[in-house]
């Protein structure tokens, strides 16, 4: 009988003792949420449930719990290599599995477009944020304030939370050194150098229907010659001079560091990486002004894994996170996060006259401009 006992109690103790250690790790999840935390946005993830770090009054701690689940699906505008980085941390970091497809502006915006009665993407990152307007107009994109955006300056927030901003690019001129010299030409810096006849057939630019940085490079002539007719004028006059439109803003660097043309219009930091890996290319900003983006994030309306959506978005915004841009994607974008790491190889705005971009009114503009621009610039290439 006392035999029987021991061997009772034994059980008893050895099934309370895997009860603790079964409730430990969720009370330990639990304990998480009001803890301390060392900066805005960091993501952690504990027995299923991410936290984000948040500022509560005046103090960094953990306050946001998600259980996640299911799978996260991203419509990524950036390079593939920074779509590749930011979706692989993320799923470290949460466990939850994390697709992308990389479209550029105008073609993800369509995309969404298409799928908006049945979405197939939870959250859509980068491209300027006047395409993120144009989604919002067009019903395709959702609120979401994430309480780690209140450490970004006001620019990089819509008052109404249909984007925020993770990072800022400046427009500018990528040149190849060797043909501009076999052209006698100079590094341009004014929008009339590209109109040079000596440049005929040696600029690419993307088309503004499928690219944001197109789109920018249109509303830059818009804003410095003060209407749209005087933009799709000076474009016209700029055709004479294009080889050909690219789909994707990037497009033209591969062209440019193979000597086929002299001068691409694209935003600065892509044409800093193509100079990395090799190529003979050199930037320049026209002196009169140029235009910038703000690469925006954005819930997706209708999202099927939204609490997801919600965490990614928090963590883009975080440092951790932006700093994979140039550690690990050749991405010099400037970071929107002020804990961020300055790279040298971004570029320095105090040294580059920038237009007033009025990004709200871009976006309001864009389908009727995008079209006038295809009817009365692009389909006049066909014909040449």
């Amino acid at each position: 009988m006392k035999k029987s006992r021991i061997i009772a109690f034994a059980a008893l103790a050895s099934l309370t003792l895997s009860l603790l250690s079964a409730i430990a790790p969720a009370q330990a999840a639990r304990d998480l949420k009001g803890s301390a935390c060392s900066q805005e946005g960091l993501v952690r993830t504990i027995q299923g449930v991410t936290y984000t770090c948040e500022r509560v009054n005046g103090s960094l701690q953990y306050a946001q719990g998600r259980t996640l689940s299911g799978t996260l699906n991203v419509l990524c505008t950036p390079q593939e290599a920074w779509c590749v980085a930011m979706t692989q941390a993320f799923q470290a970091k949460t466990g939850i599995t994390t697709k992308f497809i990389r479209l550029s502006s105008g073609e993800a915006l369509t995309r969404l477009i298409a799928s908006k009665n049945n979405p197939e993407f939870d959250v859509w990152t980068g491209g300027p944020n006047d395409s993120h307007i144009s989604g919002r107009i067009q019903g395709v994109l959702d609120t979401y304030k994430s309480p780690t955006r209140n450490m970004l300056k006001k620019q990089f927030q819509d008052s109404d939370g249909y984007w925020t901003g993770i990072y800022m690019g400046a427009l500018g001129f990528c040149s190849n050194t060797n043909e501009l010299k076999r052209l006698g030409l100079r590094a341009p810096t004014s929008w009339n150098d590209l109109l040079d006849p000596k440049y005929k057939g040696n600029i690419m630019m993307a088309h503004p229907g499928t690219s944001g940085t197109a789109y920018t490079a249109l509303w830059s002539q818009v804003l410095r010659l003060g209407s749209q007719d005087a933009a799709i004028a000076y474009m016209k006059e700029l055709n004479k001079n294009i080889l050909s439109y690219t789909r994707s803003g990037a497009g033209p660097t591969g062209p440019l560091g193979r000597g086929e043309v002299a001068t691409g219009l694209v935003f600065s930091h892509d044409c800093t990486a193509a100079k990395l890996r090799g190529n003979p290319v050199v930037v320049s900003f026209p002196k009169e002004g140029t235009g910038f983006e703000i690469g925006g994030i954005a819930l997706v309306k209708g999202a099927k894994n939204a609490e997801a959506a919600k965490a990614y978005i928090d963590f883009s915004l975080s440092a951790e996170a932006q700093n994979l841009g140039p550690a690990k994607a050749e991405s010099f974008q400037i970071l929107t996060n002020p804990n961020g790491k300055y790279d040298p190889r971004m570029v320095n705005l105090k040294k580059v006259t920038l237009l007033d971009y009025q990004a709200e009114a871009a976006g309001v503009a864009a389908t009727a401009l995008k079209a006038r621009f295809d009817k009365e610039v692009a389909l006049t290439s066909l014909a040449k």
